[in-house]
């Protein structure tokens, strides 16, 4: 189902997701060429010498009947369906919806759906509905239209039952007016089908985008998340399957024709002595094969490749967010919608070897291995873990369910709860200090969080209390403290956090980098985890260049591709002469994937933004402004691009039409403390200083915690004189007195 929250933070934040900078662009012209040419460093597939192609969930049911009757009714079989009576779950006998002051009709003609609601013109139209989207606990009714796109109404039903508060008509932004005009209205390009959703929903998804005329010719194989949806193309194993038997047996190959989730490590997780707790993994060390499968959906994140490519490591094929400030609390719980990933890569479960079918089932796709805490309990002994003497609550209540308190539900889409993934022990001391939730007071709701601590501390004793968390860390960064960079350093370098946490620590130390940081992102930069190298690529472009190049190079040929085309953003612009002849080749072969990855989200104003900026650094004006024009063709209103075209016309000389550009951005978004630093830096240049100062004083209240926007404000006051203002601002934004 469309991730609604995801959709609000790309028209919120602009391109915070693609990780967008403040600069320049790139063309259209010749992405097909870049993306054919370059070079796949990965190691763990070899090419085949014949292509495989997707065989269809009937043919894999034709052998595999118990998984196929499992799969029948799952979350997965019954993730897009064509349109019947069957599969339409919501009221469509003449049904009204009023929502911000529109009231939309669902209703049939024969045996067609069909919607009148609002569209993007404000105005009531009739809307035939193509798909269903998604069964439980909600339904939501996707609509087709003529350049490709299929758009789902912001309208849902609630599928659950009755006396659960279902069975009713709802709106996916209940406590919002979202009106024709708005980016989130169902109609627009942020709610839209094709790329928010599609590749997740349906497999062997080919969004078969046209950058140039800006529609679809989206196809698929099937419209569900079938067999070849985890396992890759079926057409070898089929091959593999039907290949003549040589003493009765099938021809001896480890893979059976597929590309992935071929077989498991044999081994099994065992409680071997009466004073072990907790089951360990005794057997063959565990891939992440099956993780970076699932991950592909279960993650927030971009993606990086522009074709399926079963079998690859996740970071080959997409970018997870890490714990960015919008999308996770301080200590890592989930707050936006992020789906598992993100969580699970924070827990001491992950870096066990735990893997999603340890407690799922994967053909069924929604059940658990068991019911209750015998999930929990199948890898935790039993008196110690499900007793009071441990949870301190009624045995057999919902308050002693493992889950409530080590995986507490979230509500998403208004009605769909998800369970955080990162099985964390509830740290309400944490919540006393940083804001962050705790599964305690979740429940008791009327309770403090410093309540919450003091009683775990009574259960556990006070050292429970007083062990170091990550929470701090980022808390720190987040907030520009001063104790930062050496909480930050702490948490990149220890080996007992997860990839996730080491990532993230890594990326927020950019802003506070020193030589007393650098060995972090030395030892970041030879992680075994690639997520953990990508954010310490990522973090080098805070470097001179000599140490960008010192930690950096290396990272050009790594065998992940989401490590190579953060490495080549951060190299971007390097002098040629300080490159030896090798480096310079993979540089160029690692800037090619770099603008391949950006164009697989062509359509998206945001890739425009990203490639827009790598151009600028390679001192490509021409392509700069064409990328953020075909940002702005996109999206008119898209404020980022709005400013970085100002921005590049400064170094052109071009100020008058960067103003107007500026005030632009302004009448779009008031509250853009982006462009009014901008229009405030063009009026001192042109030394229009009384405007300048006013205009710089609303840049430093909209964003009050960025320092640049008050030492800019710091610096216009001195300019009028005003020096007592002046050193005020400055000393708020850590700089010194005039």
């Amino acid at each position: 189902m469309l991730p609604r929250n995801f959709a609000r933070a790309h028209a919120a934040r602009g391109a915070g997701w693609f990780y967008a900078a403040v600069a320049a662009a790139v063309v259209l012209v010749t992405v097909t060429s870049i993306w054919s040419s370059a070079p796949s460093r990965a190691t763990r597939i070899a090419e085949p010498k014949t292509r495989a192609h997707y065989v269809g969930q009937a043919t894999c049911a034709s052998c595999h009947r118990a998984e196929a009757e499992k799969w029948s009714g799952s979350d997965h079989a019954l993730a897009m369906q064509a349109v019947t009576e069957q599969s339409v779950l919501g009221n469509f006998d003449d049904a009204t919806f009023t929502y911000a002051g529109v009231t939309s009709t669902f209703y049939k003609r024969g045996a067609a759906f069909f919607v009148r609601t609002d569209g993007a013109d404000g105005a009531l139209h009739d809307y035939k509905i193509a798909y269903v989207f998604g069964v439980h606990p909600l339904q939501q009714y996707l609509v087709a239209f003529p350049d490709g796109r299929l758009q789902p109404l912001g309208i849902a039903w609630d599928s659950r039952a009755k006396s659960d508060g279902g069975q009713r008509w709802f709106h996916l932004y209940p406590d919002q007016r979202v009106t024709h005009t708005d980016p989130l209205h169902w109609t627009g390009r942020n709610q839209n089908w094709n790329f928010m959703c599609a590749s997740c929903h349906s497999t062997n998804l080919q969004r078969n985008y046209d950058a140039a005329q800006d529609r679809y010719a989206t196809t698929w194989s099937d419209i569900n998340v079938s067999c070849e949806a985890c396992h890759g193309p079926g057409s070898r194993h089929v091959g593999w399957a039907n290949a003549p038997k040589t003493n009765g047996t099938t021809p001896d190959d480890p893979t059976k024709g597929l590309l992935a989730l071929t077989r498991a490590a044999e081994g099994a997780w065992q409680i071997t002595s009466a004073t072990q707790h907790t089951a360990r993994w005794t057997g063959q060390p565990r891939s992440s094969d099956e993780l970076d499968t699932c991950a592909q959906c279960h993650a927030r994140s971009r993606p990086i490749a522009n074709a399926n490519e079963p079998g690859r490591p996740l970071l080959d094929t997409h970018m997870p967010v890490l714990l960015e400030p919008g999308m996770y609390f301080s200590d890592g719980q989930v707050l936006d919608e992020v789906f598992e990933y993100g969580s699970f890569t924070q827990s001491k479960m992950h870096r066990e070897g735990v893997r999603c079918s340890d407690c799922h089932d994967p053909h069924s796709a929604k059940l658990l291995r068991a019911k209750g805490n015998a999930t929990c309990t199948s890898c935790h002994r039993v008196s110690t873990f499900d007793a009071p003497e441990h949870h301190h609550h009624a045995p057999g209540t919902e308050a002693a369910s493992c889950v409530n308190c080590h995986m507490p539900k979230k509500n998403y889409m208004v009605v769909d709860g998800r369970r955080d993934h990162s099985f964390r022990v509830p740290r309400p001391d944490i919540s006393a200090a940083s804001g962050a939730p705790n599964a305690c007071t979740q429940c008791h709701t009327t309770k403090s969080a410093q309540w919450a601590a003091d009683a775990v501390a009574r259960w556990y004793g006070p050292i429970r209390r007083q062990k170091p968390h990550y929470a701090a860390a980022i808390d720190a960064a987040r907030r520009g403290l001063p104790n930062a960079e050496r909480s930050l350093v702490a948490a990149a370098t220890n080996r007992d956090l997860g990839p996730m946490v080491r990532a993230t620590a890594l990326s927020l130390l950019a802003d506070y980098l020193s030589p007393s940081s650098l060995p972090a992102i030395e030892t970041g930069a030879t992680d075994d985890d690639p997520l953990v190298r990508a954010a310490a690529a990522r973090t080098l472009a805070a470097l001179p260049v000599q140490e960008r190049l010192r930690v950096g190079a290396a990272l050009l040929g790594d065998p992940v591709r989401a490590v190579r085309i953060e490495a080549a953003r951060a190299l971007a612009g390097t002098p040629p002469t300080l490159l030896a002849a090798t480096q310079r080749e993979e540089l160029e072969h690692a800037t090619t994937e770099l603008i391949a990855a950006e164009m697989a989200s062509a359509e998206r104003p945001e890739s425009h933004l990203n490639l827009a900026t790598l151009y600028a650094r390679l001192g490509r004006a021409s392509d700069a402004e064409a990328a953020l024009r075909t940002a702005l063709r996109l999206d008119p209103r898209f404020v980022p691009a709005i400013v970085n075209l100002a921005d590049l016309y400064r170094d052109q000389r071009r100020d008058g039409e960067g103003e107007t550009l500026l005030r632009q951005a302004i009448a779009i978004a008031p509250d853009s403390a982006e462009a009014m630093h901008s229009l405030g830096l063009l009026l001192v240049r042109q030394r229009r200083n009384d405007e300048a100062v006013a205009v710089l004083r609303q840049a430093a209240a909209l964003a009050p915690d960025v320092p640049q926007y008050r030492f800019a404000y710091g610096l216009a006051l001195k300019s009028i004189g005003d020096a007592a203002g002046a050193e005020e601002q400055l000393r708020q934004a850590g700089g010194t007195s005039p």
